[in-house]
């Protein structure tokens, strides 16, 4: 099986159409063709429906383009590593839905500063989902709350730890975090992720008459709901710093509770050395709050 007979075939997945692949893979629309026939005689599947217009991948087609995002990746990553040479393919990146998910694109701007002709592929989903992902290869790394990882065949590292604060309407006289929360109307983050978990464990030690006005499922949206008066809640402090409004803002928990968040990866990557210096990038945009990689440990 042939390297470039993969990559055809993610061009063809990519663009829609034989024609447009051509264009991206530099070669005629017949060598294409060719190129896919050798490739569904080798695996003994045809990969395309060629009655329809244009032709659409199959079933084996689609099973045949995840095992060829892997294959492809899996090959670049060993030549980069036996030849040392620049940094090129695809690094695929996997995060949960969080509040620090904008510490990404800063820290993505810095690593393909130093490697342009490195691809991203970000993708979006559920730790679990994600850890899947990861051993498998289909993810090179992820980004992942604490508590999330599972499986021994993971290593996890943070990069941020945070402090989480009660956060009152533009305004707002300061008083003790007990008096704020059981003054105003409380906006609750209900979600099933370990933030939501880590608030709702202080929250119950603290043992408040707390009256909830809403629920929302995002951090964004509960910023949202104080900024414009509608009560008071509990987030991450990095949320504060994202929203750029003139909140008030009190550590929350005695003592001040932490989140952390950090990096999956398999005890072995063959991109170890790519996403160690992605933690440098996210550790350093995570400004007073990033976590060097020289003081973590395995976990």
């Amino acid at each position: 099986m042939d390297t470039r007979q993969l990559k055809t075939l993610l061009a063809i997945a990519q663009t829609g159409s034989f024609a447009r692949a051509a264009a991206k893979v530099a070669l005629t629309p017949s060598a294409v063709s060719q190129q896919i026939q050798a490739l569904e005689a080798e695996v003994g599947a045809t990969l395309f429906d060629r009655q329809s217009r244009p032709p659409s991948l199959t079933t084996a087609g689609l099973q045949m383009v995840e095992a060829a995002e892997a294959l492809v990746r899996a090959a670049e990553n060993a030549i980069d590593a036996i030849s040392g040479r620049s940094v090129i393919g695809t690094f695929a990146v996997g995060s949960v839905r969080t509040s620090a998910i904008g510490l990404l694109p800063r820290a993505i701007a810095r690593l393909t500063a130093n490697h342009p002709g490195l691809k991203i592929n970000l993708r979006v989903a559920t730790s679990e989902g994600m850890m899947q992902d990861v051993i498998a290869g289909r993810l090179d790394t992820a980004m992942v709350a604490e508590n999330s990882v599972s499986s021994r065949e993971l290593l996890w590292r943070p990069f941020i730890s945070e402090p989480l604060v009660v956060i009152a309407p533009p305004g707002t006289a300061e008083r003790r975090v007990e008096e704020i929360l059981v003054s105003y109307p409380y906006v609750r983050f209900r979600a099933n992720v370990p933030l939501a978990r880590l608030i709702e464990t202080e929250l119950g030690r603290m043992n408040l008459p707390l009256n909830d006005i809403a629920e929302m499922d995002t951090i964004a949206a509960i910023t949202a709901c104080v900024v414009n008066g509608l009560g008071v809640s509990v987030v991450p402090r990095i949320a504060v710093i994202d929203a750029g409004q003139d909140m008030l803002c009190l550590p929350f928990g005695d003592p001040p509770t932490y989140r952390q968040i950090g990096l999956i990866q398999r005890q072995k990557s063959p991109r170890a050395a790519l996403i160690d210096e992605f933690h440098d990038h996210l550790a350093a945009v995570s400004g007073e709050f990033g976590i060097p990689r020289q003081e973590t440990g395995q976990m």
